[in-house]
This record gives structure tokens, C-alpha cells and sequence, in this order.
């Protein structure tokens, strides 16, 4: 009996037009370009400055870009697992508004939420339902509107957060290809470190939490940048370790895009240069689970058949992980 794996057949995404740069920033509070390049790397940041256009929006524009590229009809979608932790309410989910807009009539829907890593999480959760042979196509989408969550009176945070969506489409092969291997663990020690306060069932919203400022991003930065570094780069070394890889082996790492002094220290920790590292926090900022797969969108025309990559994040939780694709087809143009 044949194995099936589940390949990333395509990719999409969505950057909103408008920026908000560090100049911007210096006029909001006190920072300034060399202090926000120094510390985290990045020069400016899409946003979504439509306040009635939530998470779904950015989603729907990357599903569409998807299928225009691809000509795929989107009746052929049999499901659609979206990654946020910006969803547009808290029901209905977010993956079924973007079914219904994008045309997908046929697919079943789910939100994944796990910070950051929720992308990678919902890769290996959709690759498994291609694995099932049940499904022959799937939707991975990852959308966040890191604005609407964003605290602009605060320099530690605002400079960090951007708005984007990407996608990939997963579909059955019998090629050695695909989503290969994954790799995930949770420590819950960094409750603490990296929350959203209220707004959740253990501290309902009220006039006390907004006037407190309590519904936007709190991130103690010292304590993440440590155990990022430490996270991604062990899981990344296990999964290598276990799939018989080697530095040489791998053609691009495509790590989450929180902080450039974090990406270089997980690429000195599996000694793979920078030149086969997939960035662009500089100009993207930090989308949370979105940043993979815009990289992998914006990567595309670099990537190769047969090209190994290992895809990794960590977020609050605190979560982490990693993820062996190999990559299944050559640049489209």
C-alpha cells in the first residue's frame, strides 16, 4: 500500500497597502529608527488601517490571490483550517466568513489558535487530513491583524506588529514530498511573559480592563528572546536529527519573523548562513502566525523541487516547534 504525504501544491498572500514606518512611530512615542533597528530589525510594518475590516479580510485577499495564480476552483476545497489570534469575533469563526467570501462552498472550517506557532500547528493538522486519504484539498491560511491589538502608547511593543495573511494549499501525493515530519511542545512557565490580560473568560472585558489598557499585547521581551532562541533551535535540531539531515541538507530555514536578533541567533545555533535563511521582518514587522507564510509566498520563485525546509516558531504559552517540508514542485511564473 502506497503512503500518502501531503505537498504544498501553492501559495498566496496578502500585505495591506498602507505603512506605518519608524519615522511614523518617532511621533507616537518615544523611540527612534536606530533604537527599533537595533534592537528587533524592523524599518516599517503593513497595516490595516480599516477599522470595520478584521482578520477575514486579510485572509480572503490571500485565499483569492491563491486561486487567481493557481486557476483553482474553489469548489474544489474540501477544507479550510485557519491559523489567527486576531479572529474577527470570538463566533462565528473566522475560517467560515473567509469560506463563504472566497467561494468555498464545499469545505469544512476551523480556527487554530496557539500564538504564534499556530501556522505550523495547523500545517501538520491539515497535512493530516490529506494523510487520511479522506480529503484531496486543503486550505492552510494564517491572518492577523497585529494593529487591532497593538498598544500605540507603548514603545516596547508598537514598533514589533504587522498585518498580513498567507497560504498554502496542501494536496495527496505519493512522492517522497511535502510535509514530512513536525515537532511541537508547550511550557507553560511564560504565562505570564507574553498575554493579552482581559478579554478572555478569566477576566471579562469591563471599563476597569480598557481603562487599564489590559486588551492589547503585554511582552516581558527579556524573558521571550531567551527561550525563543532556545525553543526553536532545539526543536529544529531534533527534527533534523530524526529525519537523518544534515546543515548542508537544508535549503532554507523559514523561521518565525519576531525579532532579527532572534532569527540570527537560531541560524548560528543550527550553522546554517543567513543567505539560507528566509527574512523580511524589516519590512513586514512581526504578523504572528502570518509570518511563515508570507515568507514561503514571498520566497516562492526561490524554492525548488526536492528543496528541504524547516519551519519554525515560538510564541506565548509558552509554545514552539518546528516543521520538515520538502518542497514539491518548481518556480511557477
Amino acid at each position: 500500500m502506497s503512503i500518502i504525504n501531503a505537498a504544498i501544491t501553492a501559495v498566496g498572500g496578502y500585505l495591506p497597502e498602507d505603512k506605518l514606518t519608524n519615522a511614523d512611530l518617532e511621533k507616537m512615542v518615544d523611540t527612534n529608527d536606530e533604537w527599533i533597528m537595533t534592537r528587533v530589525g524592523i524599518r516599517e510594518r503593513r497595516i490595516l488601517k480599516d477599522p470595520s475590516k478584521g482578520a477575514s479580510y486579510l485572509a480572503i485577499q490571500a485565499v483569492k490571490d491563491l486561486f487567481q495564480r493557481n486557476n483553482i476552483d474553489p469548489k474544489t476545497i474540501d477544507g479550510i483550517i485557519l491559523a489567527t489570534n486576531t479572529p474577527d469575533y470570538h463566533f462565528p469563526t473566522t475560517s467560515s466568513i473567509v469560506a463563504h467570501e472566497t467561494g468555498c462552498v464545499n469545505a469544512f472550517t476551523f480556527d487554530l489558535q496557539s500564538a504564534c506557532p499556530s501556522f505550523i500547528y495547523a500545517l501538520e493538522a491539515g497535512a493530516n487530513y490529506i494523510r487520511s486519504g479522506r480529503y484531496k484539498r486543503v486550505l492552510v491560511v494564517a491572518a492577523e491583524k497585529m494593529s487591532a491589538v497593538t498598544d500605540y502608547t507603548d514603545r516596547a511593543t508598537c514598533p514589533l506588529f504587522g498585518d498580513g495573511a498567507g497560504c498554502v494549499l496542501l494536496e495527496p501525493t505519493e512522492e517522497h514530498s511535502g510535509v514530512l515530519d513536525a515537532y511541537f511542545r508547550t511550557d507553560g512557565v511564560g504565562k505570564t511573559n507574553l498575554i493579552m490580560k482581559a478579554g478572555g473568560s478569566a477576566c471579562p472585558p469591563s471599563h476597569e480592563t480598557v481603562d487599564a489598557r489590559m486588551h492589547y499585547v503585554y511582552q516581558e521581551g527579556a524573558a521571550v528572546f531567551k527561550q525563543a532562541v532556545k525553543g526553536m533551535s532545539s526543536s529544529c535540531h531534533l527534527v533534523m536529527e530524526r529525519n537523518g539531515l544534515t546543515y548542508d541538507d537544508i535549503a532554507w530555514v523559514v523561521p518565525h519573523q519576531a525579532n532579527l536578533r532572534i532569527i540570527d541567533a537560531v541560524a548560528r545555533e543550527m550553522q546554517v548562513p543567513l543567505d539560507r535563511v528566509m527574512v523580511n521582518i524589516e519590512y513586514r514587522g512581526n504578523t504572528s502566525s502570518a509570518t511563515i507564510p508570507i515568507c514561503l509566498w514571498e520566497f516562492e520563485q526561490k524554492l525548488h523541487k526536492g528543496d528541504n525546509l524547516i519551519l519554525t516558531s515560538f510564541g506565548a504559552g509558552f509554545t514552539w516547534g518546528a516543521v520538515y517540508v520538502k518542497w514539491a514542485y518548481d518556480p511557477k511564473h
